[in-house]
């Protein structure tokens, strides 16, 4: 094998005329993915679900086998496709029958923020870290957590918030990023204070320090209590 050799890194050994069977096979590829979709009745990209996105995926891969190699016959990627969606209509079809069913494959809403404090082992069941979840809560317009009645996760890994009305706001950590959130060990001055991280909020006098009573940390950001922007 020689390096850079053009021949072998465009078409190889295959003849020129070889481009047009690419082409139909994608062709068909293409086709057989949309009716797929079509038959499916799936909801939209951002609505895919865990199992469907596995579905995807699978689709994805054989579509691309039957595009690209030239030893891989049309009829059993047919086959596949349409095994493919036997199972996904077959799966859906017991989802509408049974709840533990659907909550099995498709999962459940998880709250990961209540009464404005963080539900610490919602979040370390989902996995998420602190700074993605504050990044969730800043795109939707949250300056503090005290703005939010209630966080869910829901099972296309969306966030939906419920906040209070502005009347019932109370004082809540700050989701800003570090630099624009001091944080302490010892409180500067006598103020209100929220746990970075859980959220608790407890009033500490002018240089003293303390282990939150929710979650036992110790480092602390001083309470907010701004309204709600709309």
């Amino acid at each position: 094998m020689s390096p850079f050799d053009l021949q072998r890194m465009l078409i190889d050994e295959f003849p020129l005329s070889f481009l047009l069977e690419v082409g139909l096979r994608a062709t068909f590829a293409f086709f057989a993915v949309f009716l797929f979709l079509k038959s499916s009745g799936r909801r939209g990209i951002r609505q895919l679900s865990l199992f469907e996105l596995v579905v995807i995926l699978t689709l994805g891969s054989a579509a691309g086998d039957v595009s690209f190699y030239h030893d891989v016959p049309l009829l059993p990627v047919a086959m596949v496709f349409l095994t493919l969606l036997l199972l996904y209509r077959t799966t859906v079809l017991i989802m509408t029958k049974s709840k533990t069913f659907e909550a099995w494959i498709d999962g459940l809403p998880v709250t990961v923020i209540s009464e404005g404090q963080y539900e610490l082992k919602s979040l370390e069941k989902l996995n998420i870290s602190a700074s993605e979840l504050l990044m969730e809560l800043r795109q939707q317009g949250v300056e503090h957590l005290g703005q939010v009645r209630l966080g869910l996760v829901e099972t296309d890994g969306d966030i939906s918030l419920y906040f209070y009305d502005e009347q019932d706001l109370r004082p809540g950590l700050s989701v800003l990023p570090v630099e624009h959130r001091p944080e302490f060990k010892t409180a500067p001055t006598s103020a209100l204070y929220c746990c970075v991280n859980c959220g608790f909020t407890v009033h500490l006098q002018e240089e003293q320090g303390a282990h939150c009573l929710r979650c036992d940390q110790d480092i602390w950001s001083t309470a907010l209590s701004s309204r709600r922007c709309r």
